[in-house]
């Protein structure tokens, strides 16, 4: 099958004077995560790395004032759609839960022929679209090869965990361990702006969790918490931000859905 090639890739949204949100406009909504940048007075923050199909630093220096500038990745989880470009950052942190994978991670395909029917299935009961031949309906660029996708490892640099803080000199965020859709899933809350970074753990779409490494009591759990902070925005790992009002919306769907409310 022949694909058209989408010249740029990454769709780019400024959400605020000093953060971004980059998307991939041409993979599946499955499998197209947001990749947040945060700009800082003594570094920025990159939060997820996209499935990794075009090079991602390139655009994220692109935007930075100051390339040059020391960048920090945060990876709220291995999940393929988070950790593709990871490898391209030289100094990563993530939860001890999610190291290993990110170090040696499990072998992805754009095929979805490779997907397994049980995934699938767990998809479409989650309410996503069937999935495409492919997990893309176009290339970066011409000559691209999807059957040549492959994940590079990138073990962590750093590890986080629940309480910790990420600091950008004017700009400090702390870390939340958001269990449920992944072990190790960790997100950021930004007290000052009343902004959460949820990742998968809550967005404005089809929430996954029942699949391997997830656990409803533990989501349950996290959007409980989620559910008590004074948010103002969430930036989550899919999809577009929102308010305070349609996160209650969401977590209280879920926990009605599950019996945890």
């Amino acid at each position: 099958m022949t694909y058209p090639v989408a010249l740029p890739w990454y769709g780019l949204t400024s959400l605020d004077d000093r953060t971004w949100c980059l998307t991939e406009p041409h993979v599946h909504p499955i499998f197209s995560a947001n990749i947040f940048l945060v700009l800082g007075r003594d570094a920025d923050l990159v939060i997820d790395s996209g499935m990794g199909i075009a090079p991602l630093r390139p655009v994220i220096d692109g935007i930075r004032p100051d390339p040059a500038k020391p960048l920090i990745l945060f990876t709220t989880h291995a999940h393929v759609d988070h950790i593709g470009a990871a490898h391209e950052f030289e100094t990563r942190l993530a939860h001890p839960l999610e190291a290993e994978e990110m170090a040696d991670p499990t072998p992805y395909s754009l095929d979805s022929a490779d997907i397994p029917d049980r995934f699938r299935q767990l998809f479409l009961d989650a309410g996503y679209p069937p999935l495409w031949p492919m997990l893309i309906d176009a290339i970066p660029h011409e000559g691209y090869d999807p059957s040549r996708y492959r994940l590079t490892g990138a073990a962590p640099t750093s590890l986080v965990r629940d309480g910790d803080v990420v600091d950008l000199g004017d700009w400090r965020a702390e870390v939340l361990h958001l269990p449920g859709h992944s072990p190790g899933q960790i997100g950021l809350w930004h007290d000052a702006s009343g902004t959460l970074f949820g990742a998968d753990a809550i967005y404005d779409g089809p929430l996954i969790y029942d699949g391997p490494g997830m656990s409803v009591p533990d989501y349950a759990a996290s959007l409980k918490r989620i559910r008590d902070l004074p948010v103002k925005q969430v930036y989550g790992g899919h999809d577009p931000a929102f308010g305070p009002e349609r996160r209650d919306e969401i977590v209280n769907r879920y926990l009605d859905l599950w019996g945890e409310a």
